[in-house]
């Protein structure tokens, strides 16, 4: 093995245990981010599926929301 594949071993190394680190350290921000990503591919897939119906006036969305 060269000195320099000794090196990049080494590097990976380093890298992965300070990354394993940070996420068991950041657990909170971790989860954050992931309910962050969810939230905005259920708002995505809410466009998509509200794209397939008819359009509505802004009239009729604000009745419907005083009718409640």
């Amino acid at each position: 093995m060269t000195r320099a594949q000794a090196n990049n071993r080494v590097i990976k190394k380093v890298v992965k245990e300070a990354i394993a680190e940070t996420l068991h350290e950041q657990r909170e921000l971790l989860q954050e981010v992931f309910t962050e990503v969810l939230e905005d591919f259920a708002l995505a897939e809410s466009i998509r599926e509200g794209r397939k119906t008819a359009a509505v006036s802004r009239d009729a969305v604000f009745r419907v929301l005083r009718s409640r």
